[in-house]
């Protein structure tokens, strides 16, 4: 791809050359984590001295190489951006010539950690969201970093459609922008009611582990936890222990919501396009054209539900292959009061998505009942067998049976609610699906955006005379599902929703249930 192909060409640029500074300090931050624990285990083995002369030097050649390197990388790229087209040329022992023709980019994210930010530096990542060969994200171009004022024209210009020549004039200014969403402190309330906070739990119990294992003494948490039931007793140390582990796992949940989502703001820029800023430490911003959204997502974990709150997620074409397997990216706004929630949605959709969703036949609540109990009895016969074979006291034996009584009604519940929260809806604009228990979905898909159906039947969903719908979009996860629907009622569905894709199917409609089936019914309507 010669520059001279280009009709309009423009003068080549090169990244912000501070780049290589900040690699230089993030290495620097690296090294002296690595090493000091290294440091402090050789010397306990050989003194300091043999551990200085062995780490020192290592860790000055780690900062050096890709310091180095860096300064290779920044020597050999460059960019440019005319009128149509923009250009990515780099490479150090093999060169890479990307072109994305301007019309058909859809996204811009800027990202900056906070080492960059301390240098005034940005990532800015362009993409239209469609994949190359082999399901590469070839379709992005990332200039990794250019300055903070570079990042917010060349994000203007490039969104705008407007002149090249633009890139080098005023910064973005946030006149005429409508503000959908703030972020509000008391949002983090939400933080701990989500997985994340299990995940830490994990994390806690885990790293003490770790460390232990550094200096060879893996066995020492066990030990200490040993010496603590010795003392004190096992029920005041679990009921002590435990929730202070939870406690410290949710105030870190806490933590990482508060850093993700500090400054939030979510606006309708004019142009046509959305916005997210988000971060404390690291920056975040995602700009999306709505031309390319394709519905959205409300989504509610249990305890956020509970809680009365959910959040947004947006369903777009546009969005990178890192975006779609990164939630938060694009997340539109996060945990917050249900409401507002609700209100988002019909500010990015156009129809406030609260509506009464068709419930789902009776039989599909027996499907989840069925599985729960199945893994009941699963459960109970682990049970039996470990009491049986082990010869547990009376103690132990009690205490696992408590628990598989507590799990075995956990399942019961979630496949209860699991049912009572399956239905969909259609709109004059959008076909609504609602499905899960502990993580609830409801999606909003645009119509207009469907581009197949699929029609699917296990060997037990026809005996019931039940059938999963499946829509698939060029937006998002791709596929969307009304789940365990009456198999007659999902083609209608299908054939209403987008006609010209299934009627030609219809002539030899999907076997229907049984008089004796169907007259089990579907659960009453219920409001999102």
């Amino acid at each position: 791809m010669s520059d001279a192909a280009d009709p309009q060409p423009t003068e080549w640029n090169q990244l912000d050359h501070r780049t290589v500074l900040a690699t230089g300090v993030v290495m620097l931050g690296v090294v002296v984590a690595i090493g000091v624990p290294t440091v402090v285990g050789l010397a306990s083995w050989q003194g300091i001295g043999f551990a200085l002369g062995w780490v020192l030097p290592g860790a000055i050649l780690v900062v050096a190489t890709v310091t180095g390197a860096d300064e290779l990388r920044w020597r050999r790229t460059r960019y440019r951006i005319s009128r149509d087209t923009v250009e990515l040329h780099r490479g150090i022992l093999f060169l890479s010539r990307r072109r994305l023709a301007r019309a058909r980019i859809r996204a811009v994210d800027t990202s900056a950690h906070p080492v960059m930010r301390a240098f005034g530096l940005t990532k800015l990542t362009i993409g239209t969201g469609e994949q190359g060969g082999g399901g590469s994200d070839t379709e992005t171009i990332v200039l990794d970093p250019v300055s903070h004022e570079t990042g917010e024209r060349l994000r203007a210009v490039l969104l705008n459609q407007d002149d090249a020549s633009a890139a080098n004039g005023a910064a973005l200014t946030e006149d005429g922008a409508h503000r959908l969403a703030t972020w509000r402190a008391a949002w983090v309330r939400y933080a701990p009611l989500s997985i994340t906070t299990m995940i830490f739990v994990g994390v806690i119990i885990a790293v003490p582990f770790q460390i232990s294992d550094w200096f060879g003494r893996g066995g020492l948490p066990v030990e200490v936890v040993r010496g603590l039931f010795e003392r004190h007793g096992v029920w005041p140390v679990i009921a002590l222990g435990v929730p202070t582990i939870i406690l410290a796992a949710g105030i870190a949940a806490a933590a990482v919501n508060l850093e993700a989502w500090w400054s939030y703001r979510l606006d309708r820029e004019p142009g046509g396009t959305l916005r997210v800023r988000r971060g404390l430490l690291t920056s975040r911003s995602l700009t999306l054209d709505e031309s390319r959204v394709r519905g959205i997502d409300l989504i509610e974990p249990l305890g956020v539900r509970v809680a009365g709150a959910a959040r947004v997620q947006v369903v777009a074409t546009g969005l990178s292959a890192e975006a779609e397997q990164k939630s938060e990216l694009s997340t539109l706004l996060p945990a917050a009061p249900r409401e507002l929630a609700l209100e988002v949605a019909a500010q990015v959709c156009g129809e406030f998505p609260s509506m009464l969703l068709t419930g789902h036949p009776v039989a599909a609540r027996g499907r989840r009942l069925r599985w729960a109990l199945i893994t009941i009895a699963v459960l109970v016969a682990v049970w039996v067998a470990l009491t049986a074979l082990t010869g547990w006291s009376t103690w132990w034996s009690v205490t696992v049976a408590v628990v598989v009584a507590l799990t075995s009604a956990g399942l019961i519940a979630r496949a209860v609610d699991s049912y009572r929260n399956l239905g969909h809806a259609l709109t004059e604009r959008h076909l609504v699906a609602r499905r899960g228990s502990i993580r609830r979905s409801t999606v909003l898909l645009r119509r207009d955006g469907i581009i197949g159906w699929q029609v699917r039947q296990s060997f037990f969903q026809r005996r019931k005379g039940l059938a999963t719908l499946v829509a698939t979009t060029a937006a998002g996860r791709g596929r969307y599902t009304v789940l365990d629907a009456d198999a007659g009622r999902a083609l209608d569905l299908a054939n209403q929703a987008v006609p010209a894709l299934i009627e030609p199917f219809l002539v030899d409609p999907l076997v229907q249930p049984a008089a004796s089936e169907r007259s089990e019914g579907s659960a009453s309507s219920e409001t999102i």
